[in-house]
């Protein structure tokens, strides 16, 4: 039989954490068009409330609240741990207890949320998708706990990849620059937006949709033996500023023999 029109998700359910705007909202939007049964969990509902897309109550630090969650969960296929983010807040500028609780959402929540959701996810032979950060593998001044975080996510999964292997695939999406609501406070304006879109090679930012897709390609049976992977989603990253820096190429240096 022909199952190429059928959707790459069908039938199959997933939970997106922190999924209620943003990034998680695109994540969210393209697993639904994908065929899956979505629920997006924070604490707070979504406002607008997201089309098609089911909604629950969660805080993803508790371990309680989120085993009860998927106990409750009739079946789970696919899990994205995606709520995290930081204030700009450099460390002398705050004590160690609000750099802990930086920690703690980016790191601690999903190694919790995960370890609620294995039993179901070995049983489906599902798989879970960390949305890690860029700033987990270059300096963060400004975020530095949240980079840290962010690093530790992907060593993370790296090793719950080998240790629930084959049962469950575990991955990292590192995500770059993305275009939210939220964008001109991070960035300015639309000129500040404009500015730092041309740092990027492919000359703007990720949409929430860009990070959707690649979402959906981890979670398809397209990426069945892709596991304990990074896949970087960030335009093809930063321009290296020594190369605007140097003079060595922009004289002439004679022919070249």
């Amino acid at each position: 039989m022909d199952n190429s029109r059928h959707p790459p998700l069908d039938g199959r359910t997933a939970v997106v954490t922190g999924g209620t705007r943003g990034v998680g909202a695109g994540i969210a939007r393209a697993l639904a068009e994908a065929g899956a049964h979505v629920v997006v969990c924070a604490r707070r509902p979504p406002e607008p409330p997201l089309e098609g897309i089911e909604f629950a109550p969660l805080d993803v630090r508790d371990p309680d609240q989120a085993q009860d969650f998927f106990t409750a969960l009739p079946r789970l296929d696919i899990l994205v741990n995606n709520a995290g983010g930081a204030p700009y807040r450099r460390l002398d500028d705050a004590d160690a207890r609000r750099h802990a609780r930086v920690v703690e959402l980016n790191l601690l929540a999903p190694l919790t949320v995960t370890l609620a959701a294995h039993a179901h996810l070995r049983r489906t032979h599902g798989n879970v998708i960390m949305i890690g950060s860029v700033s987990g593998s270059r300096p963060s001044p400004g975020t530095a706990a949240y980079g840290a975080a962010k690093a530790g996510l992907e060593h993370l999964a790296r090793s719950m990849a080998v240790e629930w292997a084959p049962d469950i695939r575990v991955n990292t999406l590192v995500v770059g620059m993305v275009h939210t609501e939220s964008a001109p406070l991070h960035y300015g304006g639309p000129d500040g937006v404009a500015a730092v879109s041309r740092t990027v090679p492919l000359g703007r930012l990720a949409t929430p949709a860009d990070i959707g897709a690649a979402t959906v390609f981890l979670a398809s049976d397209a990426a069945a033996y892709i596991t304990g992977a990074a896949l970087h989603v960030h335009g093809g990253g930063e321009r290296p500023a020594f190369l605007d820096a140097a003079t060595a190429n922009n004289t002439p240096q004679g022919e070249l023999r």
